[in-house]
C-alpha cells in the first residue's frame, strides 16, 4: 500500500501521543449517482470550494483533533494535494488510496493511521462528503470513546421501518427505539483495527460500514447524537440541500443570528 504524505516526513508513531484524537477520512467514491462524468463526488465544488474540503475543515479547525489521515481515489491524489494547499488544510498527515471496497478502504486509512498513532488513539472514521457535522458531533465522539469504548452517530428516525423476515413476513421495530446510523462512528485505533483483521483473516470483505463490523464482533456500542442535517451527499437532491445549508449559514454570519 503507498502512503502518500504531503511534508509530515517526521511524524511516526514512537513521537506521537498514545492518547491523540485522529480522523480517517473516507473520499473513495465515484459518485455514479451524480450522473456526472469523471468527476467524484467528493470533488464536485460549492462556491469555488470542493466537498471535501468542507468536510475536512471541520476536522482541521477542531482544537481536540491532532492529525487526519484521508483515502482517496489513487487517481485523484494529485488534486487533493493542490486543494489542501490552496484552501492551507495542515492536519492531514498521510494520504493512502482506496481498496477494491469501502471496508478495504477503510483498512488501508486504520493501517497508515497505526503508522503513526498507538493503540488508545481515539479516531473518528467519516464520510468525505458528509460536511454538515458540527464542532459539537465530533466532541461529543471523542468524549464517548473515552468513557466508554466505542460510538456511533446516529439521528433520530421520524419514519417508520418496516423489516423483512426470511420468511416472507415482515417486523416493524418500534419507532421510539430505532435510530439510523451515520458518521463519524468512533473507536479506540487498536479496537477497530483489531476487528478489521479478524474480518480479514475470515475472508471478509463485505461489512458496510465500521459500525456494522464492530457490532458482528461483539463489541459494545454506543450512540451520539447528532445533526439532522448531517447527510452524505450522494445524489443531486442531496447537494441541492448541502447548498441551502451553505447559504443559511453565511446569511446568518453576516446578521449576527
Amino acid at each position: 500500500m503507498e502512503h502518500v504524505n504531503p511534508g509530515n516526513e517526521n511524524l511516526n508513531a514512537s513521537t506521537m501521543p498514545t492518547n491523540s484524537n485522529i480522523a480517517v477520512i473516507f473520499a473513495g467514491g465515484s459518485g455514479r449517482r451524480m450522473n456526472r462524468d469523471g468527476k467524484p463526488k467528493q470533488f464536485l465544488e460549492l462556491k469555488g470550494k470542493p466537498i471535501i474540503i468542507y468536510t475536512l475543515e471541520l476536522f482541521e479547525n477542531h482544537p481536540d483533533i491532532e492529525g487526519i489521515v484521508v483515502v482517496c481515489l489513487e487517481s485523484w491524489i494529485p488534486e487533493l494535494h493542490r486543494q489542501l494547499s490552496k484552501f492551507d488544510i495542515r492536519k492531514v498527515k498521510v494520504i493512502v488510496p482506496g481498496g477494491e471496497t469501502g471496508q478495504d478502504s477503510i483498512y488501508n486509512g486504520l493501517s497508515a493511521a497505526a503508522d503513526l498513532y498507538g493503540p488508545e488513539a481515539v479516531v473518528l472514521i467519516h464520510d468525505g462528503v458528509r460536511p454538515l457535522i458540527k464542532e459539537e458531533t465530533i466532541t461529543d465522539n471523542i468524549r464517548t470513546v473515552r468513557e466508554k469504548g466505542s460510538c456511533i452517530t446516529c439521528v433520530p428516525t421520524t419514519e417508520t421501518f418496516v423489516v423483512g423476515k426470511p420468511d416472507g413476513l415482515f417486523e416493524i421495530p418500534e419507532r421510539k427505539d430505532s435510530l439510523i446510523a451515520r458518521a463519524p462512528q468512533s473507536f479506540l485505533l487498536g479496537d477497530i483495527l483489531s476487528a478489521h483483521r479478524k474480518a480479514l483473516s475470515e475472508g471478509r470483505h463485505d461489512f458496510i460500514d465500521s459500525c456494522s463490523m464492530m457490532n458482528h464482533y461483539g463489541y459494545k456500542l454506543s450512540t451520539v447524537i447528532g445533526p439532522v442535517e448531517n447527510i452524505k451527499i450522494t445524489t443531486p437532491m442531496d447537494y441541492f440541500v448541502f447548498k441551502t445549508m451553505v447559504d443559511v449559514k453565511e446569511v446568518q454570519q453576516v446578521f449576527g443570528f
